[in-house]
């Protein structure tokens, strides 16, 4: 997958525990583990903004976007 999820950083540069960040945002804590694996398929912008409000950061602090083999050879 292209987009890589940094929330664990932003988690541990904030000092926030992801229990604490599923109770602020009112999610689960299981979904937002599987938003920090990666393993999500979308997340609502309803949700991306509530966490970046709470982590005081900007989706692109949480969301980056690495090309790997098979994206390169698209082009």
């Amino acid at each position: 997958m292209p987009i890589v999820v940094n929330l664990d950083v932003m988690l541990a540069r904030r000092k926030m525990r992801s229990k604490e960040l599923a109770a602020k945002v009112g999610i689960t804590e299981q979904n937002l583990s599987l938003l920090k694996s990666g393993k999500v398929r979308g997340v609502r912008f309803s949700t991306l903004a509530r966490i970046c409000a709470e982590l005081d950061c900007q989706p692109g602090d949480l969301l980056e976007y690495q090309a790997g083999p098979e994206e390169e050879d698209e082009t």
